[in-house]
């Protein structure tokens, strides 16, 4: 078995039980405006920079307001940019997820 393939099951647990705890920030950001949701960005990367690292719950969030921002780009840059900050947070995600507890 290639190491690639094993994660860890706790990480595993966290990341999933993180993202059924914000279905009410994912509600939230689906109901957000354009500009709303700029804001929002502006938040998320204060709170990052506040904290010093991406934490769990930050890059949960962060996958779902990217991904939201995303969709409702308007310039193909934001779009470029936003797409690019999610896949970011999604492979911390999964490279958190293959990290084994040692």
């Amino acid at each position: 078995m290639s190491e690639n393939n094993v994660v860890s099951l706790e990480t595993f647990r966290k990341i999933r039980n993180a993202e059924k705890e914000d279905l009410a920030y994912q509600a939230l950001i689906l109901s957000m405006s354009k500009t709303e949701l700029l804001d929002e960005m502006v938040r998320f990367q204060e709170e990052r920079s506040r904290l010093g690292q991406l934490t769990l719950p930050l890059m949960v969030r962060g996958k779902y307001l990217f991904k939201a921002l995303e969709e409702q780009a308007e310039t193909q840059e934001l779009r470029n940019l936003t797409r690019s900050y999610r896949r970011h947070l999604e492979y911390e995600m999964d490279t958190m997820l293959k990290q084994v507890a040692r």
